[in-house]
């Protein structure tokens, strides 16, 4: 048996071989690239490429699968080669080069009116007051209501919960993200300490049932659970407080902010019932207008990867083969009775670099469903 000195050199003597002929290779696809510019061909020919799969799977052997990756590889990243050359993606070009560009999104707002779920007292308020001081809250009871305050030009931005580091995506706030196809013009990461909150003549003991929004009661399921507690869905946490302040029922209590219970008059009974620690919710500000700040270091997409094996891996691949850093991937049913997906992904990245743009600009010309919603910059309080 060859020892593994021997066998790393007879590898590197095949690689050695393979090297120029993975160059070369790259060269023809940069001439293939000049004719489809000159023809007005599109770069990506799934049917070609599918067909050298089956090759090489088919010749391979018993090697098929691994060398059908490898060749994969190869195409993905002559394909994107191709792209870089012929400088497709007009349309998102175009738009990122119309974007607003600014140093604060406080600045943009000039002090128009910000939506955001709730009332009084809720976490969106104090995302929305650490981005947009000087700007009037206007809340609204359901997070669609928020996007159609945007859509009708009732507010300029609109402040929603997305994620929480606890218990994870809002998953209503993705759907509508899809539905609407809003920019995303900026995102703010808050720290969430949750309250247990009573009216002043609630005793303890005499608590039965708990009311807050879903994301909360998640968040603090470990408490309730050992109080024995039923937790109760309600909109807001805020709102929740709002019932309960004003209910004639002597047995409930709300989880919600110290804020809220100061607005609403409740007594705090304990503070941080959260399970962890450092609680965090991450916000987004949706907008219809594309604001790309000067320091974005985040860009959010929404894309569809073909019924193929091995697609969305594919895809992924793409932004590995850039060195960019994926830091989200949501994938969320479209309703069309089909078992189609869509994925939402948050990229570490800015647009003015010029192998991002081209890695966007390709996909958005391959993918049968790509969007854009921005690139911006993330705030941690």
């Amino acid at each position: 048996m060859k020892d593994l000195s021997q066998l790393r050199k007879e590898i590197d003597e095949v690689d050695s071989k393979l090297l120029p002929l993975l160059v070369k290779r790259m060269e023809i696809a940069c001439d293939v690239a000049d004719y489809k510019v000159k023809n007005n061909i599109p770069v990506l020919n799934s049917g070609r490429e599918q067909e050298i799969l089956d090759k090489v799977e088919e010749e391979c052997g018993e090697y098929g699968g691994e060398i059908k990756t490898v060749y994969s590889a190869i195409m993905d990243a002559s394909r994107a080669l191709q792209h870089k050359i012929i400088g497709g993606g007009s349309r998102l070009r175009n738009a990122v080069e119309g974007a607003e560009i600014n140093k604060k999104l406080r600045i943009t707002a000039n002090g128009a009116p910000i939506a955001c779920q709730g009332v009084d007292g809720a976490y969106s308020q104090k995302a929305a007051k650490g981005i947009f001081p000087d700007s009037p809250i206007h809340f609204y009871k359901q997070f669609e209501n928020v996007f159609e305050a945007v859509n009708q030009g009732k507010a300029k931005f609109g402040i929603i919960p997305v994620e929480n580091s606890t218990a994870g995506s809002v998953h209503e706030a993705y759907d509508l993200i899809m539905k609407y196809r809003f920019y995303v013009v900026g995102a703010y990461n808050l720290k969430v300490e949750h309250c247990l909150c009573a009216k002043p003549e609630t005793n303890y003991e005499d608590i039965e049932n708990v009311y807050s929004h879903p994301q909360a009661l998640a968040q603090c399921n470990a408490f309730l659970k050992n109080f024995d507690f039923t937790g109760i869905n309600f909109s807001n946490t805020a709102a929740a407080a709002k019932y309960v302040s004003e209910s004639d029922k002597k047995n409930i209590a709300a989880i919600c902010s110290e804020q809220a219970a100061k607005e609403f008059g409740l007594r705090i009974l304990r503070r941080g019932i959260q399970n962890v620690s450092e609680n965090t919710t991450r916000f987004i500000v949706i907008s219809k207008t594309l604001v790309i700040d000067e320091d974005a270091q985040k860009i959010s997409l929404i894309f569809s990867a073909p019924h193929t094996t091995g697609s969305l891996y594919r895809v992924l691949g793409r932004f590995s083969m850039e060195g960019l850093n994926l830091t989200k991937l949501e994938s969320r049913p479209v309703a069309n009775g089909k078992f189609d997906y869509l994925f939402y992904a948050d990229v570490l990245g800015n647009v003015n670099d010029e192998g991002t743009i081209d890695l966007l600009c390709a996909l958005s010309d391959e993918l049968e469903e790509f969007t854009f919603l921005g690139n911006y910059h993330e705030i941690k309080e």
